[in-house]
């Protein structure tokens, strides 16, 4: 196995490709927990009594 040493040009632009998938990674995973949040609030919404959100006149003043 041969070991050589990266060029600076080389490991800076290796670093900072790694920080942008790290970056995009981060990103999908907030907006897969987002995703997960609403589908359980809508299933949540749909699966109560409905009494419970819209109480008789709430549209009322």
């Amino acid at each position: 196995m041969q070991t050589r040493i990266k060029p600076y040009l080389q490991q800076v632009a290796e670093k900072a490709r790694r920080a942008e998938q790290t970056r995009v990674y981060r990103r999908n995973q907030v907006f897969g927990l987002v995703l997960m949040a609403v589908a359980i609030l809508v299933w949540w919404l749909f699966h109560t009594n409905p009494e419970w959100i819209f109480p008789q006149g709430w549209w009322r003043p």
